[in-house]
């Protein structure tokens, strides 16, 4: 099969993790296609409404800053390859590969139900996440306004809220966040993993370009919104040439701090991963594999608490190394962002409010 313009992985297999009906295309219908109609016409994103019945996750995972998220769309169609959040999709019968980034799931209720949670008596007020499965604000986003939606509603109520973005069209909702920012109630990390609009193109096809993403730093800086930079994953002969350039860039245009985490490749990440260097990056495919592995403790992925986030061994010392000391190039030290929990007033309409 081809590779597909405009999206990230190279094929579309179904997990078999889950022990799932597995359909197979026929090849020889596809064949009477092409002779009858021509190609198969490319993929278009394709969007189904879910309806859950509460809108918080919650998180017990030690090596994540945070306990409670909100996801408000399954699947993210910027297409980065290596996002962790492929394998998810494999819960719904879906692929990890191209179905994560062309069938997608919106939540169009989410700020109704959230409104609803943060309204029972005995809720907890914790900083709540955004983006921490596929992003918020990814171009779904422009028609479906869920993320605004679930801004306003946390606006309103005073509520603490962490951002996770590779998208410069947060800045649409700049109001927002800048009025949050004023009493400490709102943080955002843009990532920005290349400064290369060759390598973007493939490693992360529908996000916007890198620049934007700088601009974005840079805009919401200046309206006084505290924002971090993550140049995460870096991947080994890849991008981590890069590390140096950007740390620069990003702290010149007011990033307070940045984060970075070794590529990942969990699960169905892996083959999808090995499938993407072997398309676009032949002439050094096997190189990153076998420094992955030497990240990874000889696997193409760790999957355990601590030594997952931040890899292990030489290149892992030495891409720590790089990265402290260019951040202390930049400026940048090791802050920390405490948001304020003790605004929360309960949203309007709540039975237990007292005014």
């Amino acid at each position: 099969m081809g590779i597909e313009k405009g999206r990230g992985a190279t094929f579309n297999t179904q997990s078999v993790r889950f022990s799932l009906p597995q359909r197979e295309t026929d090849g020889d219908w596809l064949d009477a296609v092409a002779d009858i109609d021509g190609p198969v016409p490319r993929r278009r994103t394709e969007v189904t409404i879910e309806h859950p019945r509460t809108i918080i996750a919650r998180n017990t995972s030690p090596d994540i800053g945070f306990d409670q998220s909100i996801n408000a769309y399954r699947g993210c169609e910027h297409g980065c390859i290596y996002c962790y959040a492929r394998p998810s999709h494999a819960y719904h019968d879906l692929s990890p590969g191209l179905d994560f980034e062309t069938k997608l799931f919106a939540k169009p209720d989410a700020a109704k139900l959230l409104r609803a949670e943060l309204s029972k008596k005995n809720y907890a007020v914790m900083p709540i996440a955004l983006g921490t499965n596929t992003d918020p604000y990814q171009p779904i986003e422009k028609d479906w306004g869920i993320t605004r939606a679930i801004l306003e509603l946390l606006a309103e109520c005073r509520h603490p809220v962490f951002i996770t973005t590779k998208s410069d069209r947060i800045l649409r909702d700049i109001d927002l966040l800048a009025a949050m920012a004023r009493d400490t109630l709102v943080s955002v990390a843009i990532s920005v993993t290349t400064l290369d609009p060759a390598v973007a193109r493939t490693l992360e096809p529908r996000a916007p370009h890198p620049l934007r993403r700088v601009e974005a730093i840079r805009r919401l800086a200046d309206a006084g919104v505290p924002v971090y930079a993550s140049l995460s994953p870096i991947i080994p002969a890849i991008t981590d040439h890069e590390i140096e350039n950007i740390v620069a860039r990003v702290a010149a245009a007011g990033a307070r701090e940045v984060t970075y985490i070794p590529v990942r490749l969990p699960h169905e990440v892996a083959p999808l991963f090995r499938a993407w260097l072997a398309a676009h990056y032949p002439d050094r495919a096997a190189r990153v594999m076998t420094i992955i592995r030497e990240l990874r403790g000889g696997r193409d992925n760790d999957p355990n608490f601590g030594s997952r986030m931040r890899g292990q061994g030489v290149w892992a010392d030495l891409i720590r190394s790089r990265f402290i000391k260019a951040r202390k190039r930049a400026g940048l030290g090791d802050e920390r962002l405490t948001l304020r929990t003790d605004l929360f007033r309960p949203p309007e309409g709540a039975q237990m409010r007292l005014l």
